[in-house]
């Protein structure tokens, strides 16, 4: 079997998600990375788009789930991208989704808080 990667990066999404009642009041900027393996079947010989994992479609899958319902843990969110990212793609082997949080409420200076999950579709 032949596998591909699609790498999609920095994905950037406005919502509410955290623990704290000032992060679902204010809301920040949240960053997701997203690294498929794909099975390659047809794809990759026919050339077509209906065989591969359609860029658009899953910038919008992921921006749905980021926007949408509001979650406390970004490793929650994390893998409800993988999930959804990987029932509306069968061909997708491995769906590793990294998530950032640079607005995290804690006391210190720090560039951004990172989750990455990894969630094996078959």
């Amino acid at each position: 079997m032949s596998t591909y990667t699609i790498l999609m990066q920095n994905c950037a999404f406005f919502a509410r998600h955290g623990v704290h009642a000032e992060e679902e009041f204010l809301g920040q900027r949240f960053f997701v990375d997203a690294e498929l393996e794909v099975e390659a079947g047809g794809a990759l010989e026919n050339d077509s788009i209906d065989e591969t994992v359609h860029y658009g479609t899953a910038f919008t899958i992921i921006e749905g789930i980021v926007v949408g319902q509001r979650r406390y843990l970004i490793e929650a969110l994390a893998l409800d991208i993988a999930k959804g990212l990987s029932n509306k793609f069968p061909q997708i082997i491995r769906a590793k989704i990294t998530v950032r949080k640079p607005n995290a409420p804690i006391p210190g200076v720090l560039d951004f808080v990172q989750v990455t999950v990894e969630h094996r579709a078959r």
